[in-house]
């Protein structure tokens, strides 16, 4: 719906406010509704008929053989491993304690081990194959929509990304394939006024020949999935293709291009995902981050991308998805019970990526694809409130990963994600029950000789010397990654150079081993409490994340990691009483937990990261040579930080501007009839407090968020407020 310029003129005083940009005023926030079906998929009932046949099989097959070395691989280090911890343990006989730490190992190093084998297959395939960019195409015949779904986050970020995302698409020359939209789910109505605001302002600079639409819906029912597929539903039938982006997601214009072209080449795919590098990160934990998923992330990535083939999975940002096929096959469905395992499923990029593979759609990652970033959280505390929603989400996928119809290669995707977080309490039972036999063996009198009949002792004793070898097999497995990630940038010339130097290189690395070492055992305790949390039933909610590089109050540190500190003192005292040697093998996570206060501290510091970035410690090529859309971004971000419209109070820009008043009432959907003797209290009491207001300074005082959140979505009361009067001005005496 439109806004007549009459309507305007009438707000402004009978004035057009700006008669150059008539059809700022004149275009919908958003197109012609195009509807696409989305049926809810079950999880239960499901025939093989129903999957659809390859169009080019030839495309879609080859990955047996890495997937043959990379599992093959992982049974027979874990084989191995399991064998050399018996041997640890079987000196004199194995009782059930050490019984069940053979078992809690082989759990854990099965883990490592496929991680392991799969950074040798990407580590191999870097070091002799040479990344290969497809060159932009000529043209495109497809449309896509890119899609930024946003949720109470600051509009100068979100606007000023997408502002360089589109200024970098119109430089191939190929801008006309697409169209950007703002799906918002904004609760806290100043930010969503302010988007509307930057929404309308952007229009202006871009002009009219870029198609940028909005739309922000009042009740996020389902949150980010529901954002999605309620736009799938009204729009998506106009569309080939969505291109989904994060709040904090930044694509250079030829990876957009790329991702499309890839799509129309390939008729089968159905999710075409690409590898999203962290950049504009300052903080000490954030760079830590940044320069990890740098250096390690592509030997990973390509590892994981080559047993995976075409059965791949779905991280939820940065990739392109075949619309028909995602309405017709994605209708995400809610699990039976109440959270954190019922109701609506967290972690729905893994689910929708199994359901469209289930449908015959192949699901893959391409790496040669560069130009895709992303931020992290800047502090280890943003990233444990993170971790927790992404835990209960995993965790939900015990309930989905029997589903019927499902690829093999999803159902590991779902286990993997599952064992991510199950791996942090099995590690700590592990020490747990090593510790308690070491405490069996120091102050339980030994009874060498049973009840029951025996010619040998039963001896308490380990082999040293094996389990001293075996640690440092384990240790090795757990860094060779890393250390595969560190060779191929050092065989980069151009990469090692921008990363600082070969030293400055290994220097960070060394650094980032260091610290992710003494950071791992919080983390530990950090995940195991969340499944804790969630096996006991407690919900996580879904709170906006914190993207600045602010840091957090010292008081807040220590309330959150005192427990952990407390556990630590204990744990490093009584392992110093059993023996030194136990209080040796467990100083690393001692001293981890020791310092949980101060590294949680530091790990939030601006200063510290910046130190670092000084000297070139913990950089990364695109730290280095921004690349051209970040720095457009960084900019544009902050002229329109500057511009202050971010803080601005939504009630006083109502009542104030008269023309984006009017713009504003023709966003708001059409409003629906209300039910007799149904009253919605939020609307009730602010129906109230703005009758009983003497001024518009009294009712914004009055009105609470959620109540301001109501009345600015209906046109009613934004008419009674705008009948309101200023509030006296007290001259001077």
């Amino acid at each position: 719906m439109a806004v007549s310029m009459d309507t305007v003129e009438e707000h402004t005083g009978g004035t057009n406010p700006n008669p150059s940009q008539e059809w700022v005023y004149q275009r919908p926030a958003m197109p012609d509704e195009n509807r696409l079906e989305m049926p809810v998929q079950s999880l239960t009932k499901w025939s093989r008929s129903e999957r659809r046949s390859w169009i080019h099989p030839a495309l879609h097959h080859g990955s047996w053989l890495i997937r043959l070395f990379v599992f093959g691989g992982m049974l027979v280090l874990t084989a191995f491993g399991a064998w050399e911890m018996y041997k640890v343990v079987e000196v004199g006989g194995v009782t059930f304690l050490e019984w069940a730490l053979v078992c809690l190992f082989v759990l854990n190093f099965s883990w490592i081990a496929l991680a392991f084998t799969a950074g040798v297959a990407g580590f191999v395939y870097l070091l002799f194959h040479r990344r290969t960019t497809q060159p932009l195409p000529q043209q495109l015949s497809t449309r896509t929509a890119v899609l930024m779904p946003i949720y109470n986050e600051a509009p100068s970020r979100v606007f000023g990304a997408m502002q360089a995302i589109i200024e970098s698409v119109e430089q191939t020359g190929l801008g006309r394939a697409f169209d950007y939209f703002f799906v918002s789910d904004t609760t806290d109505p100043n930010v969503w006024i302010a988007e509307e605001r930057a929404f309308l302002a952007m229009r202006k600079r871009l002009g009219p020949d870029i198609q940028l639409w909005y739309h922000h819906r009042q009740r996020n029912t389902n949150r980010k999935a529901g954002n999605i597929a309620n736009w799938v539903t009204r729009w998506g039938g106009s569309y080939d293709h969505m291109l989904v982006l994060d709040a904090d997601s930044l694509m250079t214009g030829s990876s957009v291009v790329q991702l499309a072209a890839a799509m129309e080449r390939d008729p089968d795919a159905g999710i075409i995902q690409t590898l999203p590098l962290i950049i504009n990160r300052n903080t000490l934990f954030a760079r830590i981050q940044q320069f990890a998923a740098r250096v390690y992330g592509p030997v990973i990535a390509e590892g994981l991308s080559l047993w995976m083939g075409h059965d791949g999975n779905y991280w939820g940002h940065n990739a392109i998805i075949r619309t028909k096929a995602f309405a017709a096959h994605c209708g995400m469905p809610d699990l039976s019970g109440r959270p954190p395992f019922g109701g609506h499923i967290l972690s729905h990029d893994f689910v929708e990526a199994a359901l469209i593979r289930r449908a015959g759609y192949a699901v893959y990652m391409l790496n040669d694809i560069t130009g895709s970033y992303e931020e992290s959280p800047p502090s280890l505390i943003d990233l444990s409130a993170r971790d927790r929603r992404w835990c209960q989400g995993n965790l939900q996928h015990s309930r989905v990963i029997g589903s019927k119809g499902f690829h093999p290669c999803t159902r590991q995707h779902f286990a993997n994600g599952i064992f991510s977080y199950l791996a942090s309490p099995l590690w700590l039972l592990q020490l747990l029950v090593g510790l308690t036999i070491a405490l069996q063996a120091h102050f339980i009198r030994r009874e060498y000789f049973t009840d029951e009949f025996s010619l040998f002792p039963t001896w308490p004793v380990f082999n040293a010397e094996l389990a001293l070898a075996l640690f440092g097999g384990t240790m090795g497995i757990l860094l060779a990654p890393k250390i595969f990630g560190l060779i191929i940038m050092l065989l980069d010339g151009p990469n090692r150079r921008a990363s600082g130097g070969g030293i400055r290189l290994t220097l960070s690395v060394l650094l980032e081993i260091i610290l992710s070492a003494l950071l791992a055992p919080v983390m530990m305790l950090i995940q195991s409490g969340a499944v804790f949390e969630i096996l006991v039933g407690r919900d996580s909610g879904w709170k906006p994340q914190r993207r600045d590089d602010g840091s957090i109050p010292f008081r807040d540190i220590v309330k959150r990691h005192r427990s952990h500190t407390v556990l630590g003192l204990f744990a490093g005292v009584a392992a110093y009483v059993i023996s030194p040697y136990l209080f040796t093998w467990m100083s690393p996570t001692i001293l981890g937990l020791l310092l949980a206060i101060p590294l949680s501290w530091a790990s939030g510091q601006l200063a510290l990261g910046l130190w670092l970035r000084r000297h070139g410690i913990l950089a990364t090529p695109e730290e280095t040579h921004p690349p051209e859309v970040a720095t457009r971004a960084n900019a544009l971000s902050t002229e329109l930080a500057a511009v202050g419209e971010d803080d601005s109070d939504a009630i006083e820009v109502v009542y104030k501007d008269a023309g984006f008043r009017a713009l504003h009432e023709t966003m708001l959907p059409t409003s629906a009839s209300r039910e007799r003797g149904r009253f919605e209290q939020d609307r009730v009491m602010a129906q109230a407090k703005i009758a009983e207001a003497a001024s518009i300074e009294e009712a914004a005082k009055w009105l609470n968020s959620k109540e301001r959140f109501v009345a600015l979505h209906d046109r009613s009361l934004i008419a009674s407020l705008s009948r309101l009067h200023e509030p006296a001005k007290v001259e001077p005496a």
